[in-house]
């Protein structure tokens, strides 16, 4: 895991997507984060969500994970799971891609990622901070999960902070 850079990306913030699936990112949220018209990862997260990474964040970490599986893969440890190997393969291939970040922060919501978040143009979205990633989320997709999580709000706290 990369040594995290900057401050923490909090804030909830509503946005709509234009009639070209163009969403734009809140300044406050850029403004630690990423520098104008960066490159960034846009990740499918979970159905009805989308993650956007530093590009160099996402990488280091993902590379981390790729190294170990592939390691284990070559000395053999892993044949007898080859299911789990394509399935992995097969998420990996569509899971995330680099997205550059126009002027004003505007990102462009490319096709398969658009219809994994569930949404058409004109929709209104949540964009949250997840202190190390900026989520874009379908409505009803993060009241769900804002719903779910908010009740262990006090733990997750108290554990990390201690």
């Amino acid at each position: 895991m990369t040594k995290p850079q900057g401050k923490l990306i909090l804030g909830e913030y509503r946005r709509a997507i234009d009639d070209r699936y163009r969403l734009t990112i809140p300044t406050e949220m850029l403004e630690s984060w990423a520098e104008p018209q960066a490159s960034c990862m846009l990740v499918k997260q979970q159905p009805g969500c989308l993650s956007l990474w530093r590009s160099e964040d996402w990488e280091a970490n993902l590379e981390t994970g790729m190294r170990v599986v592939e390691t284990k893969w070559q000395a053999g440890r892993l044949s007898d799971r080859m299911d789990d190997v394509q399935t992995l393969g097969r998420l990996l291939s569509t899971r995330h891609r680099p997205v550059q970040l126009a002027a004003r922060g505007r990102l462009l919501i490319p096709e398969g990622f658009r219809e994994f978040l569930g949404v058409e143009a004109g929709a209104e979205l949540f964009v949250v901070g997840a202190a190390v990633c900026i989520e874009i989320w379908e409505q009803n997709a993060w009241l769900d999960c804002l719903s779910s999580e908010i009740p262990r709000f006090g733990a997750i706290l108290d554990d990390l902070s201690r």
